[in-house]
């Protein structure tokens, strides 16, 4: 075979290619008469080796993430793979059945760094030298077109669109995925700005979102790579966080009644009074798309100071941006419904025995005070009136037990009328206050509760001083109930 004629045939058809992916296919197209090999042409696009011609396969991989298989081997490495017997090479991606050699050579720009690889996979036996040779002195030349022609493609926006996808699927949190959704806004739609607008999912308007977000406008947190929200992105949030709730609940309402809306970027056009405080922060380009049902979602602002033309087709992307936050963002509220089920008990509504176990401890000896609660005459109740009065019973009081305790106390239900109330104190007095505004509360719903206290003593294990706390709440009972009792130190 004349591998100098293959060198030549391929050169000759770089120079009239205009783009970087006609110099790629015109290589393959010219080297693919002289061999009956699979060829195909990966270059980098952002983080993945992306297919851009081929010849010779049934199937091709449109991409190969970073480091895989031989193609990703080589282009990591920026050295040829000569590969004499595929199956013996364990980064061997199949393309087809038949296929025994190899050889992946990388395409690199003029100072040497790989922007891509040429591969070539034969089904029949070859002499692997020269074409080792050859296809590394086409890769080189096909190089240098390719850089003289601007480099490797940009990635596309339905391509930057498909990556963010995934990064908002692999969100483990709602802070994280807010973050992620606003920064894939801004890079789909090249525009400078991107504010979520979320409903409070507590109460179905909008108030104060979840960690991350301030003042119903959701997105604050930094973007993945650790920047911090730009100058007009900053101005939008205070101007929303300004306006209130009223006016962040009027964009909501405008953009879910009439669906996704953009400006035409012509000069002189006032904006409609929903979106007064965009314009007072200096919006003069924005794309506005529902996200989620009106009553629990929200809208997905993307916005830009300059004087633009966004096209339909980006609103169509940002479209489907907001309909797959918040497919995942419903994923992630429903997970910790989920969880949240499982660790509270369904009566109540409080905490029980697994997290209670938990928290214990970690309990700090002389500064966590443990509370046993037990309901006075709960069994006559039960067996009075019926278990269905008992559970109203038990339900009241556990909203007035938790209205008597101070922020960061916690109420735990650990049997079918015992709670265990887990507070942090400076003295053992403290606690005794706090106990004992645990039986007003339960005086004034009607019934008594009795409340032993102890605190954990140095070395002592949490068990046991709940035990304490328990010896002092019977201590309580045999004394007419109705009362707190502190247990030895």
């Amino acid at each position: 075979m004349d591998h100098e004629r293959i060198i030549r045939d391929v050169t000759a058809s770089l120079p009239a290619a205009s783009t970087a992916l006609e110099a790629c296919q015109r290589a393959v197209t010219a080297l693919a008469r002289h061999t009956p090999a699979t060829i195909s042409v990966l270059l980098q696009v952002h983080d993945r080796l992306r297919c851009v011609a081929a010849t010779g396969a049934w199937q091709v991989f449109a991409t190969v993430p970073p480091k895989t298989g031989i193609v990703g081997r080589v282009h990591a490495s920026g050295e040829t793979a000569v590969v004499p017997d595929v199956a013996a090479d364990p980064d061997y991606l199949p393309v087809r059945p038949d296929v025994v050699t190899e050889i992946c050579v990388p395409v690199v720009d003029p100072a040497g760094r790989p922007v891509g690889v040429l591969d070539l996979q034969w089904s029949a036996p070859v002499d692997l030298t020269p074409w080792r040779v050859t296809a590394e002195r086409l890769a080189g030349r096909l190089g240098a077109r390719i850089m003289a022609l601007g480099g490797p493609p940009a990635e596309s926006r339905s391509e930057k669109l498909l990556r963010h996808a995934a990064a908002l699927s692999a969100a483990p949190t709602e802070g994280e995925l807010v973050a992620a959704a606003v920064c894939a806004a801004r890079d789909v739609a090249t525009l400078s700005a991107g504010v979520l607008v979320l409903a409070d999912r507590d109460r179905h308007r909008l108030g104060t979102p979840p960690h991350g977000q301030v003042g119903g406008v959701a997105g604050i947190a930094d973007q993945a790579d650790g920047a911090v929200p730009g100058e007009l992105e900053s101005r939008i949030r205070a101007e929303l966080t300004e306006a209130g709730p009223g006016a962040l609940r009027a964009i909501v309402e405008r953009v879910h009644r009439y669906g996704a809306g953009y400006t035409l970027g012509e000069a002189g056009q006032p904006p409609t009074a929903e979106y007064q405080p965009l314009a007072h922060a200096g919006v003069r380009t924005l794309v506005a798309v529902p996200l989620g049902p009106p009553d629990r979602g929200g809208v997905l602002l993307v916005a830009d100071e300059r004087l633009l033309y966004p096209d339909p087709t980006t609103v169509s992307l940002m479209e489907l941006l907001a309909g797959h936050a918040w497919n995942s963002l419903d994923r992630l509220r429903t997970l910790d419904r989920l969880r949240e089920q499982a660790i509270s008990d369904p009566l109540t509504g409080l905490r029980h025995t697994g997290p209670f176990g938990k928290r214990i401890a970690a309990a700090t000896p002389g500064r966590t005070a443990l509370l046993a609660i037990d309901v006075d005459g709960f069994k006559t109740v039960n067996d009075t009136y019926g278990h269905q009065a008992g559970d109203q019973l038990l339900i009241g009081l556990a909203r007035a037990l938790e209205g008597a305790l101070r922020q960061g106390d916690e109420l735990y239900r650990v049997g079918g009328d015992e709670f265990v109330a887990v507070i942090e104190v400076n003295r053992p007095e403290e606690a005794v206050r706090i106990a004992e505004r645990l039986t007003e509360a339960a005086r004034r719903t009607g019934r008594t509760i009795s409340v032993g206290v102890a605190l954990p003593r140095p070395g002592e294990s949490a068990e046991l001083a709940l035990r304490r706390a328990d010896q002092a709440l019977y201590a309580v009972k045999r004394h007419g109930r109705d009362g707190v009792r502190l247990a030895p130190a």
